[in-house]
């Protein structure tokens, strides 16, 4: 009614429910909305309206205010737009009509601010309201797949990254795991032999960055009464990482020496020698196919790797031979090592003394003169020059034959002797050894670098049996003597205090007793000492370095013979010496904990020979062993080869305590959780 009177009086203001003009009539119905009005009013006067210049074309009508000086016409559509609502909600009350205008209004507001001045096309069936609903959708569509690609980039790298830690925190581990456990395999491979220690070398020869094991093997034929007739014998390349056979070389004679690192400018692969009483064959490492062979009498050493005689890039090499029927004439014969052509004749000397062949060893001075330590019982020197010109008759060219050195020339006794005295004395000579870390491991490699290493260094003498010193290079003179019970196998240098210099670790057996010692290299002091109950057990020590910067020593022994206070020491009987333990087990000795051994295994086996290999990768080492099975009947036992990671074998070791206190009187009993959390972190390296 108030509506209708109004449009009668086309009184200016509210005209029926619309906004922008005034109603008297109706101003008690809009007093609650009059602040809303007010803020409405103003868009029009501030030129802010949808209906305006800068909304030209818009068909939507919310409660946007109308401009000043409007055509009748436009109101005029206006009205008839306003009847349409009203015929369209019949039932709606005036307020409901409002409310649902002021929707309209506010959507249509906001979405007029994303897209001002947009031609939205005509009105649908509920007019420019209908037009603001769906694009009011399609923004909000297009908003979400922007927030999507928004998040993807965001979530993409970061899914990228957590799989590159998870990457390398499992299965990089893994793979590490893998192969410590492919590292861990045995196989046996031919007969045992006894407890003589067959041929034994280590090299890479499959490219996998392991050093591959190569061992001579001995096995009898299927006749039942085994004579020396039946034997096979054969050179074996095993794969370190898992024991399967690489090749085999049937030999006509049992294997003395396996030697593996000598390289051929035009042989991509390395060069292995094998080598038996009268034969040197060389062989591709990687197929085992020959390369050369060489007939020889009486081979009585392993090759020495010389510099290159001929000027031909490829060292040469030296054999000795020892006639057994004229024990004292020694010589030595002169090979090229790229064809294992004899280069002149053997040189023969006389030689007066007795004992095991020592050396042949080469050594050079410092003033770069080359020299050949060997003797039997005694240990001589003579000038690798001197050598040539008795073989071949001519002066060498070489620069490597060119130096004397003056010092070692005045060692002559006589001027006309060709002979340099190391050592001579009434008590024989058992090992001479250049002191280098790692020649027991490695004295059968044909690597000029390591040879090189070798070949400057003080001497480890050990004669009489029961003495232990270290000979200087640069005079001869004994730098140390140190005393004990009679040495039963070859000293292993390593480092067991800090102070830079290497020192030696011993053992013998009496008894039933075996004693292990280790002698300070600088003074010849004793370091550490222990008993085990243990027979003779002739088997190198294998020292190996560590994170550390000291050596751990690995040794075989039985039960430790713990010494306590105010206790008579044990004690074994005669008969019961007489017979071997029948538990033999692996300790490793590490100077952090000198009064703990770690025990990595046992195992009824003898070992007869070892060898240690290392994984510059992994920073870790296996211990190779070749060992005697027995077996229940007479028959001949199996040859055991038998491969160990060490940081493997050290998570599950035992911890064994020696005693209650060390020499230095500190104590002996840390935490086990100490311990085992520094032998887990120790890694190991090339010395």
């Amino acid at each position: 009614m108030a509506a209708a009177l109004s449009r009668a009086l086309k009184l200016p203001g509210k005209k029926g429910s619309e906004l922008g003009e005034y109603d008297p009539l109706t101003q008690a119905d809009s007093e609650d909305e009059s602040e809303e009005d007010d803020l409405v009013l103003n868009y029009p006067r501030n030129g802010l309206g949808r209906d305006n210049c800068l909304g030209t074309g818009s068909s939507k009508r919310g409660r946007s205010g109308r401009l000043v000086g409007a055509d009748d016409e436009a109101q005029e559509d206006e009205e008839e737009e306003e009847d349409e609502w009203r015929e369209r909600l019949p039932s709606k009350s005036r307020q409901d009509r409002d409310d649902v205008k002021g929707m309209q209004y506010w959507s249509q507001r906001d979405s007029g601010r994303d897209r001002a001045g947009e031609d939205r096309g005509g009105p649908g069936p509920l007019g420019g309201a209908g037009l603001g609903v769906h694009s009011t959708d399609a923004e909000e569509k297009r908003m979400r797949m922007k927030n999507a690609v928004r998040s993807a980039f965001f979530l993409v790298p970061l899914v990228c990254a957590t799989l590159l830690v998870l990457l390398c925190a499992f299965l990089i581990p893994c793979q590490k795991g893998e192969l410590e456990k492919r590292l861990q395999w045995e196989r046996a491979l031919g007969d045992a032999g006894g407890v003589t220690p067959p041929a034994l070398a280590l090299w890479d020869v499959d490219g996998d960055s392991v050093e591959d094991v190569f061992l001579g093997v001995t096995e009898w034929t299927n006749d039942s009464h085994p004579t020396q007739g039946n034997k096979i014998y054969s050179a074996v390349a095993l794969s370190a990482v898992s024991g399967q056979v690489l090749w085999r070389k049937v030999m006509r004679e049992s294997v003395m020496y396996i030697q593996c690192g000598l390289q051929y400018s035009a042989q991509p692969s390395t060069v292995v020698l094998l080598i038996s009483k009268s034969i040197v064959m060389a062989v591709n490492g990687t197929t085992g196919k020959n390369l050369w062979s060489v007939l020889l009498k009486n081979i009585e050493s392993q090759a020495v790797l010389l510099p290159d005689l001929q000027g031909d890039s490829v060292p040469d090499l030296l054999i000795a031979t020892l006639p057994a029927d004229e024990a004292l004439d020694l010589s030595l014969t002169l090979m090229c090592g790229r064809s294992g052509m004899k280069l002149g004749h053997p040189v023969p000397f006389n030689l007066t003394g007795q004992g095991k062949l020592i050396g042949p060893l080469l050594h050079e001075t410092q003033q770069g003169a080359y020299y050949i330590l060997f003797g039997l019982g005694n240990v001589e020197a003579i000038s690798l020059r001197d050598i040539y010109v008795r073989a071949t008759g001519k002066m060498p060219t070489t620069q490597a034959l060119q130096r004397k050195d003056p010092g070692w020339e005045g060692l002559k006794k006589t001027n006309s002797s060709s002979f340099i005295h190391i050592y001579r004395g009434s008590e024989r000579v058992e090992f001479l050894l250049p002191l280098v870390a790692g020649f027991g491991n490695n004295h059968n490699s044909l690597d000029t670098v390591s040879n090189l290493n070798s070949t400057k260094r003080d001497w480890v003498l050990v004669y009489g049996s029961s003495k232990l010193s270290v000979l200087r290079q640069k005079d001869t003179h004994k730098e140390w003597t140190f005393s004990s019970a009679p040495i039963h196998s070859q000293p292993a240098p390593g480092h067991f205090n800090d102070d830079g210099i290497l020192d030696l670790f011993i053992q013998h057996s009496a008894n039933g007793i075996m004693q292990a010692q280790v002698v300070d290299g600088a003074n010849g002091h004793l370091l550490w000492t222990a008993e085990f109950v243990c027979p003779r057990l002739v088997l190198e020590t294998s020292a190996i370095s560590t994170s550390t910067g000291q050596s751990a020593f690995l040794f075989w022994a039985s039960e430790p013979i713990k010494v306590q206070k105010n206790v008579t020491k044990a004690t074994v009987a005669p008969g019961v010496a007489a017979a071997e333990p029948l538990i033999r087990k692996l300790f490793l000795l590490h100077p952090a904990y000198p009064t703990i051994l770690l025990e990595l295994t046992s195992t009824t086996d003898t070992a007869v020979t070892s060898a240690v290999s290392y994984q510059e990768r992994q920073k870790d080492a296996t211990y190779i062993t070749v060992s005697s099975r027995p077996t229940p009947d007479s028959e001949p036992g199996a040859r055991i080869v038998k491969s160990m990671s060490l940081r493997a074998a050290i998570t599950k070791g035992q911890i064994v305590r020696l005693g209650e206190r060390n020499k230095t009187g500190e104590p002996l009993k840390p935490a086990v959780f100490e311990v085992n959390k520094f032998f887990r972190r120790l890694s190991f390296k090339h010395m």
